[in-house]
């Protein structure tokens, strides 16, 4: 990781429409913890205004979850910093506060140089069995797809969307285009993957351990997998995380 630099990502394009960018986080350094202590308000609640009262209510909720919600949670949380720190505008929050639990639909909905992006989250341990990057970048694909056709679901993430954008101050541009969309998937005119830019995202948690041939970065076997699907645009991020608890401490305290 170079001077000044508060990730240690490397970013590698593929195509015209793709990139990948893989980040390790092996502590959380004190960078970090300034990046997190200047977003964490506005990553989590539009009605929250200081840390302290955020930090309370991140800690009931993260003491009220399962120990696989929590880590989706951490890892989604990760994610949203990374994308504020190059620059993606966030058109939503990270929690439900009325409801005590991170959102529904989908995972973030961003904007860039007048470009709406897509991010689902996917996040799972080093000691599960056939876990890669590969296939969690997969399942959050097919997640996402699933989630714009409604299959398995009742629930519209367009409407879903839009509520959180209206509510973090988005722009009448974005609303109105979510508000279209939405009316589409009321009419079953489902979006595809193709019409959509989407981020997403693979977290895996070490568990304390930091092996070199497990914090690789090497994209080649995801490159050529993404190669044969159809994507607007598309901006894969791979994280690999020492630990949960340093985090969720960070988080909380």
């Amino acid at each position: 990781m170079a001077d000044g630099e508060i990730f240690d990502v490397m970013i590698t394009k593929f195509d015209e429409i793709g990139e990948v960018h893989f980040i390790n986080i092996p502590e959380l350094h004190q960078d970090l913890k300034n990046l997190i202590d200047l977003h964490l308000v506005e990553i989590c609640s539009s009605a929250i205004e200081d840390i302290e009262t955020t930090k309370k209510v991140l800690k009931n909720f993260f003491d009220s979850k399962d120990e696989k919600t929590k880590m989706g949670a951490l890892a989604e949380f990760i994610v949203h910093l990374y994308l504020k720190n190059i620059n993606f505008k966030q058109e939503c929050l990270f929690l439900n506060l009325e409801e005590g639990s991170i959102k529904k639909g989908f995972d973030g909905y961003y904007s860039i140089q007048s470009e709406e992006w897509i991010m689902e989250s996917k996040s799972g341990k080093i000691s599960t069995d056939k876990i890669s990057h590969l296939n969690k970048v997969k399942e959050a694909c097919k997640d996402l797809s699933n989630k714009l056709k409604g299959v398995g679901t009742n629930n519209n993430p367009w409407m879903n969307a839009f509520n959180h954008a209206k509510n973090i101050g988005s722009s009448e541009d974005i609303l109105k285009n979510i508000k279209d969309l939405s009316k589409r998937w009321i009419n079953e005119d489902y979006v595809e993957l193709n019409e959509v830019n989407i981020i997403p995202a693979a977290t895996i948690f070490h568990e304390n351990t930091w092996e070199s041939d497990k914090t690789n970065r090497a994209i080649t076997g995801l490159e050529d997998a993404l190669r044969t699907e159809q994507f607007k645009a598309l901006t894969v991020i791979c994280i690999n995380k020492r630990d949960t608890k340093t985090i969720e401490e960070y988080l909380t305290l």
